[in-house]
């Protein structure tokens, strides 16, 4: 009897270690967000949690080519933030995400840095450069709007096959490029461009030649049932999450 009453005690430890984790698990929010949007996306999961500290927010960055293919393929998220729309289309083409949640959240500015000491001033001065840093077209959207730049400029294949192009895992790497003086310069965003530490805003790039820079987010069709993550979308998505977008830069959709 004693053996068959500790066995029942076992049994009810063990469900209630099971239970306590998948409640656990369900006050967790997993959000993809491309690079460019991190110091805006902390930001916010801070401002959030103080809210409603009992729910986990776990960011994950790259660029939005990275992150499309990992949900793609099946990687938890719950809420994508994509650096440009091609790729939110992209998951919608795979059925990925839940598109009555697909909004604009924010946009943003293509401009060129380097050394204060360079002597760049618009995109027709970049030939003469020997190392320019842009994310990867192939992936990140902020090298994708580079190369509209430049290919609208007529130097993209001149300056590709010449070597002058370094491409960077992101436009994070891109901007870390040119802060350290690796290269001559770097395409990033006017909101990633606030961040260096060296590295100064040379020109803007003219928005004639290049897609308007537009972020958009949606909920993920995994996402269903989690009461956290549609709070999350509210918040990130309402009027009170703008003032921070705003002061680091980012223009309101």
């Amino acid at each position: 009897m004693k053996k068959i009453q500790g066995l029942n005690i076992f049994i009810f430890f063990i469900l209630l270690v099971f239970c306590t984790q998948v409640q656990a698990q369900t006050r967790q929010v997993r959000v993809s967000v491309a690079k460019s949007m991190t110091n805006l996306c902390n930001s916010l999961i801070t401002n959030f949690q103080k809210q409603h500290p009992d729910v986990k927010i776990v960011p994950n960055f790259a660029s939005s080519g990275a992150l499309a293919k990992q949900i793609e393929q099946g990687a938890p998220a719950d809420i994508y933030i994509s650096a440009n729309p091609k790729w939110m289309n992209y998951l919608i083409e795979k059925d990925k995400m839940k598109i009555d949640t697909k909004k604009i959240f924010a946009h943003n500015a293509l401009v060129f840095v380097g050394q204060p000491d360079t002597d760049v001033h618009a995109m027709a001065d970049l030939q003469k450069l020997t190392r320019v840093a842009l994310g990867s077209p192939s992936s990140v959207p902020a090298g994708q709007y580079a190369k509209q730049a430049m290919d609208k400029e007529g130097i993209y294949e001149a300056m590709l096959g010449k070597g002058q192009l370094v491409m960077a895992k992101d436009v994070r790497q891109a901007l870390i490029y040119a802060d350290r003086g690796e290269t001559d310069g770097a395409f990033v965003y006017k909101t990633d461009a606030l961040l260096a530490t060296s590295a100064k805003i040379l020109f803007e790039v003219p928005v004639e030649l290049y897609s308007q820079v537009t972020y958009p987010v949606a909920m993920t069709k995994t996402s269903d049932g989690n009461a956290d993550a549609r709070l999350f979308y509210d918040y990130i998505t309402s009027e009170a999450a703008h003032p921070e977008m705003v002061r680091l830069g980012f223009t309101l959709p």
